[in-house]
C-alpha cells in the first residue's frame, strides 16, 4: 500500500493532454506518461466496484475501449481542473463543471423540451442521414457504442452546444467572425457553419472521450459568451445544462444517468486520439479523408510539426460529390 501511494505521487503528464493516466487491473497499478515509460507497483487486489443499475445506464464502458487500455484494465486520468496546461495550438480552454444532459437523434419532443431531434440546427434530415433512431436504452445498443439494427452513417459520438453561428443558410451571425477562434481558417461561404463537425474533448470522473459538435442546444442557440468565452451557461433549465451528449458518449464515459457534471473543451482534429469515435460516419474525418478537417490534419503532418502548429491554409477540397449535407465541398 505504501508503494502504491508513493507511485501515485509520481504521476506524469500524458503528452499533449495535460492529464496523468493511472492504469489498474488485478493487483497492480501502473502510472504511464512522459518520455520515461511507466512505473509499476504491486499491491493488494481490490474487489470489483458494484454495478449501477439505472434505467438508461451504461454497461461497464470503462473497460471496453479506453484509449490505450485493454479489456479488463481501467485507465484513469487526473482531473484537468487541478492540472496546469501549457499553451498549445489547436487546443482550447476547458469549461469546468458543466451539467451535461443526454439527447439522441430521433428523440421526440417532451413537455420540458419541445424541440424534436429528428433534425438538427444544421441538418434537416439528421435522423435519415444517420440511418435510423439512435436508441438511448442500453438494451438496444451494441458493445461498439452504436444502436442495434443498422450501421450509423454519421458518427455516433456527437454533442450539442448552445450556439449556432448561422442565420438560416445565407449568413453568419454578426459576432461569429469575432468570437469563433477558427472562423477565418474554416470559413467557406456565408451561411455554411464553421462549427458543425468540430471536435470536443469531454472529461468525466477519470475518463475522457472525443465527439463532434453536430447540433445546437440545450435550450438556446446564442450563448457565445459561454461556448467561446468564460461565462457560465445562460440556460437555467436542467441544472443549467451547458452541453448535450449522445448515448455513445454517455456509455463510453460511464455516466450512470441522464445527466452529470463534466469538463469539456474544443480540440482541433489533428489532436484527437483514436478510439471508438473514429470508426463510423461520412461526417467523420477519421473515416472520410476528403473532409476539411482530415485535409487540415494531413497538411499539419506534412509540415513535420507533429500536430503542434496549425497550418495557415487548408488544401483545396477534392472535386467529388457526396450525398448532402456531408458531400465534399
Amino acid at each position: 500500500m505504501v508503494r502504491t501511494v508513493a507511485a501515485v505521487l509520481l504521476l506524469w503528464m500524458v503528452p499533449g493532454w495535460g492529464a496523468a493516466a493511472v492504469r489498474s487491473g488485478g493487483g497492480s497499478v501502473s502510472i504511464s506518461g512522459g518520455s520515461s515509460g511507466a512505473v509499476t507497483t504491486t499491491g493488494e487486489k481490490k474487489p470489483p466496484a458494484p454495478s449501477q443499475g439505472l434505467s438508461v445506464s451504461p454497461a461497464s464502458p470503462s473497460v471496453r475501449s479506453v484509449a490505450g487500455g485493454k479489456r479488463g484494465a481501467e485507465v484513469r486520468y487526473a482531473d484537468p481542473k487541478v492540472m496546469k496546461f501549457p499553451a498549445k495550438a489547436g487546443v482550447y480552454p476547458w469549461h469546468f463543471d458543466v451539467t451535461a444532459t443526454v439527447f439522441w437523434i430521433g428523440e421526440a419532443p417532451t413537455v420540458r423540451n419541445k424541440t424534436p431531434n429528428h433534425k438538427s440546427s444544421w441538418d434537416q434530415l439528421w435522423q435519415v442521414n444517420y440511418g435510423g433512431f439512435d436508441h438511448p436504452d442500453t438494451e438496444f445498443r451494441t458493445e461498439d457504442f452504436c444502436p442495434k439494427g443498422f450501421v450509423p452513417r454519421l458518427n455516433p459520438f456527437y454533442v450539442a452546444l448552445p450556439y449556432n453561428d448561422c442565420v438560416g443558410s445565407s449568413a453568419h451571425k454578426p459576432e461569429a467572425e469575432r468570437v469563433i477562434p477558427w472562423f477565418k481558417r474554416d470559413f467557406e461561404k456565408a451561411g455554411r457553419s464553421v462549427c458543425k463537425g468540430v471536435w470536443v474533448q469531454i472529461f468525466y470522473e477519470g475518463k475522457y472521450c472525443f465527439a463532434q459538435w453536430e447540433d445546437c442546444g440545450p435550450f438556446t442557440t446564442d450563448d457565445w459568451e459561454y461556448v467561446f468565452g468564460s461565462k457560465p451557461p445562460k440556460n437555467a433549465n436542467n441544472n443549467a445544462a451547458g452541453i448535450d451528449i449522445s448515448p455513445a458518449v454517455r456509455d463510453f464515459l460511464g455516466i450512470p444517468s441522464g445527466s452529470a457534471r463534466v469538463h469539456w473543451r474544443f480540440v482541433d482534429f489533428y489532436h484527437v486520439k483514436e478510439g471508438p469515435w473514429a470508426k463510423y460516419g461520412l461526417n467523420n474525418p477519421f473515416v472520410n479523408k476528403e473532409l476539411k478537417h482530415a485535409r487540415l490534419k494531413d497538411a499539419v503532418m506534412r509540415r513535420g510539426k507533429g500536430g503542434r502548429v496549425a497550418p495557415k491554409t487548408v488544401p483545396a477540397p477534392m472535386d467529388r460529390k457526396d450525398w448532402s449535407p456531408y458531400r465534399v465541398r
